[in-house]
């Protein structure tokens, strides 16, 4: 079970640093903030390649689970950091991938041995 929870812990980490990769420069190009951004964005996106590399594979099925993991740490920033609620349809979809996520993690012979 250790190694469901730091494959999860793992896919959760390097989407908020792939998310910070993009927000950065947002914040940068839309809403005019400091482009000393540029350098936390470098590093978070130098921090996103490093974590893709400590991933179970390189494969289609790794980067579909991962996907799940993503949206669901998306709408937890659309949450917490934008500070918008979520509609059911949010929470609905989520729980869609985040399901077939686990579903491609805990498969037999899948992810996880």
């Amino acid at each position: 079970m250790s190694n469901v929870l730091t494959t999860f812990v793992l896919f959760f980490l390097t989407a908020i640093a792939e998310i910070l990769g993009c927000y950065f420069p947002y914040l940068i190009l839309n809403q005019g903030r400091s482009h000393w951004l540029w350098l936390p964005t470098i590093l978070s996106l130098a921090v996103f390649v490093w974590l893709l590399t400590l991933h179970p594979a390189a494969s289609g099925r790794i980067y579909a689970a991962y996907g799940g993991i993503y949206v669901c740490t998306a709408l937890l920033w659309l949450k917490y950091v934008d500070q918008i609620s979520l509609s059911r349809w949010d929470l609905i979809g989520g729980l869609v991938v985040v399901t077939g996520a686990a579903m491609i993690i805990l498969q037999p012979n899948g992810l996880i041995r």
